[in-house]
């Protein structure tokens, strides 16, 4: 995600204005999932899909729902019914109200007065759902920013559009409440592809791939001190850093194996069923033709990387067009960080 997002507008001292920002998808390219593990993992943001909030002063407090993603009005029960397994049960509305109330409890918590102007916040996003792509913190993150310039609080800057490798260290997470962040030239990246189904939600009976349950057994097993677990996520970790210096080396060969390593650990620990089938055979069509391929998140898309350059793309493209997978290349978001920034991510 890019958690300063972009503003479309900015409001004057009285703060007046419409207030827009907009929030890129992210790729986690390396490491995951072990940085929910105290792990490390390459991650950027991607300008092929975005989240944006609006905020507009008004009368009444008000969270709008949006004209599809929270839809309460249907044609009949069938097509209800048909759109709660495609989509979910869950739109937008539920994050812009946790995202209000985190704000004004921080706010509180520290001593940090606010206005007490009301206003009107809703959402819009193209990001595909069930992708991986951090399509919910993008409504988050955007929506915050919106929240910060409304309030004029200070904004802390963790993260922005930029190659980030983040290692989540215990004890500094336990001290300060977030990782250490190291910033990479996003030019390093050598060209790739993002892999997606139109309708993941066809990927099983698991939805996208993953369920809470198949989340929540690997996490149990990893509290439990499970050898397994707890060493295939310290090499998961292991690989973040080797991609890191594979990138700075130019030594695409070496991260064409971690990249398929990832997966493969990953599909170890979880297994086929809580991965999905979809979510498998994506995987395996960029394998048939020699590229690497991972999850980009937590299933639903996945990162290609094509080493052997356009021939090869040719035939990614064809084979997730019989395979009815959409491919893509990656667009990369370049970084806005200045120097405050970079000092800032340096020395929490």
């Amino acid at each position: 995600m890019d958690p300063n997002p972009e503003p479309a507008s900015s409001g004057d001292e009285n703060n007046n204005d419409v207030l827009e920002y907009r929030s890129f998808a992210r790729i986690g390219f390396l490491g995951n999932p072990s940085d929910v593990y105290f792990g490390r993992t390459i991650s950027f943001t991607i300008g092929n899909f975005w989240a944006s909030a609006k905020l507009e002063p008004s009368d009444h407090l008000l969270i709008k729902p949006h004209p599809f993603h929270d839809l309460v009005r249907f044609d009949s029960l069938d097509n209800l019914v048909c759109r709660l397994k495609n989509e979910g049960y869950y739109g937008g509305v539920r994050l812009l109200m946790a995202i209000c109330k985190v704000f004004r409890s921080y706010c509180k918590d520290n001593d940090i007065r606010l206005h007490d102007r009301n206003f009107t916040l809703s959402y819009d996003t193209n990001i595909p759902r069930q992708t991986g792509l951090s399509g919910s913190s993008a409504i988050v993150s955007a929506a915050l920013s919106c929240l910060l310039d409304y309030y004029n609080v200070f904004k802390t800057v963790l993260l922005k559009s930029m190659v980030v490798v983040l290692f989540t260290c215990k004890d500094h997470m336990d001290r300060v409440g977030y990782g250490i962040y190291t910033i990479m030239d996003i030019n390093l990246l050598p060209p790739l592809h993002l892999i997606y189904a139109e309708n993941p939600s066809d990927s099983g009976k698991l939805g996208s791939g993953f369920s809470e349950t198949c989340l929540s057994t690997v996490r149990r097993k990893w509290l439990d001190g499970d050898e397994f677990i707890i060493s295939s996520m310290a090499e998961i970790a292991k690989l973040a850093e080797e991609g890191r210096t594979a990138l700075l080396n130019k030594d695409y060969t070496k991260l064409k194996e971690l990249m398929n390593r990832n997966f493969d650990l990953r599909r170890i620990m979880f297994g086929d069923e809580c991965l999905g089938a979809m979510n498998i055979e994506m995987v395996e069509v960029a394998r048939k033709i020699g590229a690497a391929a991972k999850f980009t998140g937590s299933g639903g898309a996945m990162v290609a990387f094509c080493p052997d350059g356009p021939s090869q793309v040719k035939l990614l493209e064809e084979e997730c067009k019989k395979a009815g997978f959409i491919v893509e290349p990656v667009k990369l978001v370049p970084t806005r960080l200045n120097n405050s920034d970079l000092k800032t991510l340096s020395n929490p």
